[in-house]
Order: structure tokens, then C-alpha cells, then sequence
């Protein structure tokens, strides 16, 4: 099970914002202001963190923090 933790610390990384900022519940680009190059980039650096590839078809209903994970969750053994 990929933990949320390392989630929060990854975007916050990414985003240059707070952890403190970053729950389950947010919207990506809505609420955290990532753009499509934002989401390609936080996208590459999950797959070579967690050793994985996500497929296109997956990435496409990734709207909050929590999808994320649950997309992780899917491919991260």
C-alpha cells in the first residue's frame, strides 16, 4: 500500500507549496494550481519513485491527491 505521506512531501516538492497543504481530498489543479505540465512531471517522478509504469488510461481520472494513490495502490506491489 503506497502511503500518503510520501505523496504530500512528492507534490509539495513539486508544486513548491506546504505538505501542510496537501490531503486526500484536494484537487490537483484546482486546488493545489498544477497545471499539465505539473501533473506529466509529478507523474514521472511517482512511476521512478515507486518502480512503476501507469498506464495513459489510468493518469485520465486522476483529479485528487487521493486517485493518486489509489492509482498507485493498483501497480506498486
Amino acid at each position: 500500500m503506497v502511503g500518503i505521506d510520501k505523496i504530500k512531501e512528492l507534490l509539495a516538492a513539486q508544486l513548491s507549496i506546504s505538505a501542510d497543504e496537501v490531503s486526500a481530498e484536494k484537487e490537483i489543479v484546482k486546488d493545489l494550481g498544477a497545471d499539465s505540465l505539473d501533473i506529466v512531471e509529478m507523474l514521472m517522478t511517482l512511476e521512478e519513485e515507486y518502480g512503476v509504469t501507469i498506464p495513459d488510461e489510468e493518469t485520465v481520472d486522476i483529479k485528487t491527491v487521493g486517485d493518486i494513490v489509489r492509482v498507485l495502490d493498483k501497480y506498486v506491489k
